[in-house]
């Protein structure tokens, strides 16, 4: 059958959609019609037709429609720390993009927005944040982080109050060369401190949520974290357990089921590291020196030390944080599709209404001959007059070249090209990369200066050697 000749009529393309809609397979639907039809003969398309159609339509559909829907869902749980950043390449238009995104529980990277602006003044960053801030359902972030804009520090300001906002680590690794370049063992400095900003673990594949990773220890409070973790924040926490065997742990005071511990942690043969943790028994809450829950939202070796100390076998659950579940990945991709209500536009309603009425209407003229000679006596001429209404229409509401007013025509020019702070071919310095390449320069620039200085004088005494000594010759 050739290309031209192929169709899928309305009626075919609901019953795809609803099949797809069902789960049902593109080939089970395709013999359906064949079946239904009385053969392949019968048919004017094939099934080819069919998975080009869900593929091209349905599914494009859904997932231009769901997009907003996944990212409200998974900020929900990955929107208590933003970033934001604008300095990407745009479009041909030099518009801006900017985009927001998240951490999910497996420590990667996930898109919570996205927006293209005309400019990166104070007023655009507030019209999108509080749009952004709209779309999430009026739920403020607890950080979030960005270049070293004042645009957006003031309009974060005005829209986020309660946010805390701070730089990204990059900007502020940038500054090393400037802050510790006096200090004599300079590079040994800076490479210890990229060691210990970047101490991070590798991205790892996302494992399969039926497999287990066997706990380091028999401590039950590890199994918790081995039931409800992600893979890859649970091999953080085991981290913390194996580092709890470095620990040692002494009780300075007690009162009240409060209690004052302080932890040593062994880092060398003769350095030990000290952390003073506090224990609350009554309302089961521990908490360390050092921060790391607070920070990277699992317990620290030194927490842990205490509470074996303490012989607790069932940890609190508000230490152990959703946004780090696995169950965060069931809950937040099962949302409410828009297949739910497939491309219910107005003519898609109207036809699964009459494809209902018509259902009765065939299945009583279908007792009889004579009914059914009545129903096709009616279908001609309902048919004939829809066709007449139809073409009336069509005339009336045709219009030619010279009668057609253009002059309430709104054309739609392209927008107006700005030169914006997103990154052009080479990557966009700060303000201080510029100050240190210049101050560089500038010191090339004057030894290069007392080196033509240095020459200069050395050629002018030659020369004077030159002279004296033909004057005595």
């Amino acid at each position: 059958m050739l290309k031209q000749h192929r169709e899928l009529s309305m009626s075919i393309r609901r019953t795809i959609e609803n099949n797809e809609e069902a789960g049902i397979r593109p080939s089970k639907t395709y013999q359906s019609f064949v079946a239904a039809a009385g053969g392949h003969r019968e048919l004017n398309f094939i099934e080819k037709d069919v998975r080009n159609y869900i593929t091209r339509e349905v599914r494009n559909v859904s997932e231009q429609e769901d997009a907003k829907e996944f990212g409200r869902a998974a900020f929900e749980y990955f929107g208590d720390v933003i970033s934001f950043d604008t300095t990407y390449n745009t479009n041909r238009y030099n518009l801006v993009c900017g985009s927001f995104v998240g951490v999910n529980h497996h420590g990667q990277s996930t898109l919570l927005g996205c927006s293209l602006m005309k400019n990166e003044e104070i007023e655009s960053f507030k019209w999108l944040f509080q749009c952004w801030l709209r779309c999430m359902g009026g739920n403020a972030p607890k950080g979030f982080l960005t270049d070293q804009c004042a645009s957006m520090k003031r309009a974060l300001e005005a829209c986020m109050p309660t946010t805390v906002h701070r730089w990204c680590i990059w900007h502020i690794m940038k500054k090393i060369p400037s802050k510790l370049n006096g200090y004599k063992r300079h590079a040994d400095i800076e490479q210890e401190m990229r060691q210990v900003v970047w101490n991070s673990h590798s991205k790892d594949s996302f494992d399969n949520f039926h497999t287990v990773i066997p706990c380091a220890t028999k401590s039950s409070i590890e199994a918790q974290f081995q039931d409800a973790y992600t893979h890859a924040k649970f091999r953080e926490v085991q981290a913390q357990f194996r580092g709890k065997t470095n620990c040692i742990t002494r009780l300075k005071n007690s009162a009240l089921g409060y209690s004052v511990y302080e932890v040593g942690e062994q880092v060398s043969s003769s350095i030990f590291n000290k952390f003073v943790v506090t224990y609350d028994s009554v309302a089961a809450e521990v908490k360390c020196q050092c921060l790391l829950f607070e920070s990277r939202g699992i317990l620290c070796r030194h927490a842990l030390s205490v509470l074996s100390f303490e012989q607790v076998s069932q940890l609190s659950p508000r230490y152990i944080l959703e946004r780090w579940s696995k169950k965060v990945k069931r809950r937040h991709t099962h949302i409410k599709s828009s297949h739910d209500e497939p491309l219910m536009e107005p003519r898609s309603k109207r036809f699964d209404q009459l494809v209902f009425r018509s259902q009765n209407i065939c299945e009583f003229a279908s007792e009889s001959k004579e009914l059914t000679a009545i129903l096709h006596r009616a279908y001609d001429n309902v048919m004939a007059e829809m066709e007449a209404l139809k073409a009336k229409r069509k005339g009336t509401s045709s219009l030619s070249h010279e009668d057609a007013n253009l002059e309430s025509v709104n054309e739609l020019q392209s927008p107006p090209r700005i030169r914006t702070r997103g990154r052009p071919k080479n990557r966009l310095g700060s303000k201080l990369e510029k100050q240190i390449a210049n101050a560089t320069k500038k010191k090339k620039t004057k030894v290069l200066s007392e080196v033509k200085v240095m020459f200069f004088k050395f050629v002018a005494i030659e020369f004077i050697f030159l002279v004296n000594r033909l004057a005595n010759v």
